[in-house]
């Protein structure tokens, strides 16, 4: 063993005997209980950053430890590497996305290689490769074959200038992010998968079927699926279009939950795309010119619920379905025409957003909901205008004096006796629309001929693989100018025929990688017996922020799968993780525009607590705003490259100080005196180890005539052992580290021989800190031959608590003479009432602080304290 703490070496020739051993090659085996352990697949954006670290180091713990617990545990990783980021680079830096992806790609690999990550490499995808989208283009269809894929029209956003579609994100104040011009919003056809078929299941396995997942993740899924039970019913109108029939059969149809509310609708808005303000654009300029408006707004619900709700009227009315009072129509940007019936009733007395617009618009506000001990003010929105629970009905004619229930029962039993409506369950989850109208993506196996339309590619035709040497230049999809990927024949007629040039929407990668590391290489069907043996996932490691559409894709696709005789599961992920963001502290100062600064440009002025009371910057010595701690990032110029920190302190330390510093599901506040304070750790079992090696090397049996300082040692030894095993269950990674922590301080401690104690003690705080830091702790089991009696640390046994360990010659309870403490006394761990009461009285410290007086009391708290009386 070198005298010093080199981690550099010590990680070079650990990883090194694992490579030449293969040591992380996973292969099925039945006679061991399988455990997968997956994290979310990462984008190969060029480099690690530390919330990947920590990521991947909870999934690593947990994989080390199962696998010392003789489980055969599944590690993978792989790359979502389809997307925008790789276009706007190649735009860029003028070199196809392709090159980019894959030098990024081969970099991210070597720095989780140096971060000495247990992951099975045999099973790497990247969802790039032909070998892994030509299973999305062959599931996709069979999904089209089965009617869960089909083609239909959708609203994109529409750069005229570039001739391409953009992503919502990439419309900045209604322009394109790249040309500045004003986007337009155009209805274009695409594919969707019918996700909707599955609403109810989706929503039931929610509830039913994830136990194991966060009760906060589990909220937002329902959320998103958004079951409605309500009413749909129909205004009726006399409006004729230019071919004389009345538009959409005189009925304009909306969806209420609050169908008890229904006499206080004093407007209806409609969607700009709604037939109803079409019509009414022919004849009014200003309908005409609204409409023209909102086609630069946003296309999501997200935006739409953000943006300033504005509106014009139509001049046109609709009957209401009760009374038969006209009701005016209005045009709203606020609404969407893929949503429900592309028209909404307005009841501004009890709708937060349609009393805004009412207010806005000068339109009639009529309570018809009252709350007792309640006054309805005109002026402004208050909660409890919306209280469904203590509300009873007024001003609503029959219907009048009646709970919300009630309500609705009557006003849909009144419409159904009209024809004018139904009961009807709704959902807010909508068709997967997958079409992207750009080139870094899969290619949608569709050709299109002149004679039979869009044409499935033949499954022996598949994949239709992407051209790798592209560069983008931003004119739109490159896809339409290249001949060689366009030109080809239909395979109804042979014809001359030209190929899809939209991809796939990178999710659909994302919905399934997790089962293709299970049959990685098999290159005659998309699952296989891998697969049958791994899934379910037993456990899903990822952020918060793929707590929505990346898990519910995900669901979505394995229910398909599983109706398409692929798998048998379900549900793909048994329990889940969200890990919390890495934090640092950000610095800025608003000049020309908004600068960010490093710690290091900086003079900080910290208190006692460490917390920042002002900043100046050195080039100038002027001061900068303190923003508090935020998520790491480049922009922010407060990230911390993993990369240094390894060449800094070594990947133990990193990994050390993120699973340390919180536990895996909060935030984590980035301390440089914590990393400091981590290696440190790692110095003193580096230096423990060289300074006992004679007796770490010893052999021989750890119970036998030791004295009592060797049974203490031994005593607490395995009761931390005992907590440290069960918060590795838990996987509560920070108090394993303090754990192993206390440990080390035991040993350090402990001064009286007993090498055969001491052996088993550090071989413990092995094993115990192995899972966080594998290469020292590897090194040093190897060079202390632990190795010789156990194995290689891998897979070496996980130690036992020593129930015997942990039983008590002599206890130590605590002294009080009335109430107050006064000192301590030991006892016979098996020591009777009498004995014990014995023991305290004749104790010093009760005796001087009884002054004489005599018991009168004694009170006796098992395992705990004396407390004797006086008087």
């Amino acid at each position: 063993m070198t005298p010093d703490f080199k981690p550099t070496e010590i990680e070079r020739a650990a990883q090194a005997a694992w490579k030449a051993a293969d040591a992380y090659r996973v292969t099925e085996d039945a006679s061991k209980p399988k455990f997968y352990a997956c994290s979310m697949l990462p984008y190969p954006s060029g480099k690690l950053h530390m919330g990947h670290v920590r990521n991947y180091t909870i999934n690593d713990m947990l994989t080390r430890q199962l696998r010392m617990k003789g489980m055969n545990v599944l590690m993978p990783m792989g790359w979502d590497a389809f997307g925008l980021p790789a276009e706007n680079a190649a735009i860029k830096n003028k070199v196809p996305p392709a090159k980019w992806t894959y030098d990024n790609i081969a970099y991210m690999k070597g720095q989780m290689q140096a971060m000495g990550l247990a992951i099975d490499w045999s099973r790497e995808v990247a969802t790039c490769s032909p070998d892994y989208y030509r299973w999305n283009q062959w599931l996709f269809l069979k999904m089209l074959k089965a009617g869960i894929a089909e083609r239909r029209t959708q609203v994109v956003n529409w750069d005229p200038v570039d001739q391409t579609v953009l992503a919502n994100e990439q419309v900045i104040d209604g322009k394109g992010w790249r040309s500045g011009a004003v986007v337009e919003k155009r209805e274009i056809p695409g594919y969707y998968l019918n996700i909707t078929k599955y609403a109810e299941e989706l929503l039931d396995h929610v509830t039913h079927k994830l136990p194991g997942w966060p009760e906060r993740v589990k909220l937002m899924q329902e959320n998103w699926i958004g079951k409605s039970e309500g009413v749909r019913f129909a205004f009726t109108h006399s409006i004729a279009g230019s071919d004389g029939k009345l538009i959409q059969d005189g009925k304009l149809y909306v969806f209420t939950t609050r169908a008890d509310t229904i006499m206080g609708v004093t407007f209806a808005a409609v969607a700009p795309e709604h037939p109803l303000a079409a019509h009414a654009a022919k004849a009014n300029p200003a309908v005409a010119a609204f409409i023209e408006e909102c086609k630069t707004g946003g296309t999501t619900e997200a935006e739409l619920a953000t943006q300033e709700k504005k509106g014009v009227p139509t001049g046109l009315t609709v009957s209401h379905p009760i009374t038969g009072e006209a009701v005016p129509v209005w045009v709203g940007n606020y609404v969407l025409m893929s949503y429900g019936d592309g028209a909404v009733m307005g009841v501004p007395a009890h709708d937060e957003r349609d009393f805004a617009f009412a207010k806005k618009y000068g339109i009639d506000i009529l309570e018809v909901v009252h709350v007792d001990g309640e006054h309805y003010s005109y002026d402004h929105w208050q909660e409890w205008y919306a209280d469904k629970q203590r509300g009873v009905t007024i001003n609503s004619d029959n219907f009048s004096g009646l709970k919300y229930q009630d309500a609705v029962n009557a006003v849909a039993k009144a419409l159904h006796a009209k024809g004018l409506g139904e009961k009807k369950t709704t959902w807010r989850l909508r068709d997967w629309g997958i079409s992207r109208q750009r080139y870094w993506g899969t290619p949608i196996p569709i050709i299109h001929c002149d004679e039979h339309g869009p044409v499935p590619v033949p499954e022996r035709d598949l994949p239709v693989v992407l051209p790798e040497d592209v560069v983008p230049d931003g004119s739109g999809n490159p896809l339409n100018k290249n001949e060689a990927f366009l030109a080809c024949k239909c395979p109804v007629c042979g014809k001359p025929a030209r190929r899809e040039t939209d991809t796939m929407d990178t999710f659909v990668d994302s919905s399934w990688y997790f089962m293709r590391y299970c049959d990685a290489k098999n290159d005659k069907a998309m699952v296989g017996a891998g697969t049958q043996y791994w899934m379910p996932m037993d456990q899903y490691i990822g952020g918060i922020e793929h707590a929505i559409l990346h898990l519910l894709y995900a669901r979505f696709w394995t229910k398909v799968m599983r109706d398409l005789g692929l798998v048998k599961v379900d549900e793909p992920f048994t329990k889940l993780l969200t890990q919390g963001m890495v934090l640092n502290e950000a610095f800025s100062r608003t000049d020309s525009g908004k600068d960010y600064y490093w710690a290091h440009e900086l003079d900080i002025v910290r208190d006692e607590h460490a917390h920042v009371l002002s900043a100046t910057l050195k080039a100038d010595g002027k001061p900068v705003t303190y923003e508090g701690w935020t998520t790491m990032s480049k922009s922010k110029n407060n990230g911390v490259d993993p990369q240094d920190l390894i060449e800094r302190y070594g990947a133990d330390t990193a990994r050390l100080f993120v699973m340390f510093a919180s536990p895996p599901e909060q935030t984590l506040e980035w301390n440089d005196a914590g990393v400091d304070g981590a290696h440190r750790f790692l110095r003193r079992v580096w230096n423990y180890a060289q300074k006992n090696a004679e007796a770490l090397r010893a052999t021989g049996d750890t119970t036998g005539s030791d004295g009592p300082e060797a049974k203490a040692l031994r005593r607490e030894v395995h009761t931390v052992l005992k907590q440290i095993s069960y918060d590795y269950e838990r996987m509560q990674y920070n108090t394993v580290v303090s754990g192993a922590m206390k440990l080390l301080n035991a040993l350090e401690g402990f001064k009286v021989g007993a090498p055969a104690v001491i052996r088993e003690a550090f071989g413990i705080l092995l094993r115990a800190l192995y899972p966080a830091c594998p290469h020292i702790t590897w090194h040093l089991w190897q060079d202390l031959g632990y190795a010789t009696v156990h194995g290689d640390l891998l897979d070496a046994p996980w130690p036992q608590v020593d129930e015997g360990a942990l039983v008590q010659d002599e206890i130590e309870l605590m002294l009080q003479v009335n109430g107050k403490l006064r000192g301590a006394i030991k006892v016979p761990a098996a020591a009777d009432k009498a004995a014990i009461e014995a023991t305290a009285l004749a104790n010093p410290d009760f005796i001087k602080f009884a002054e004489g007086k005599s018991p009168k009391k004694i009170i006796i708290v098992p395992g705990r304290l004396v407390n004797v009386v006086v008087g």
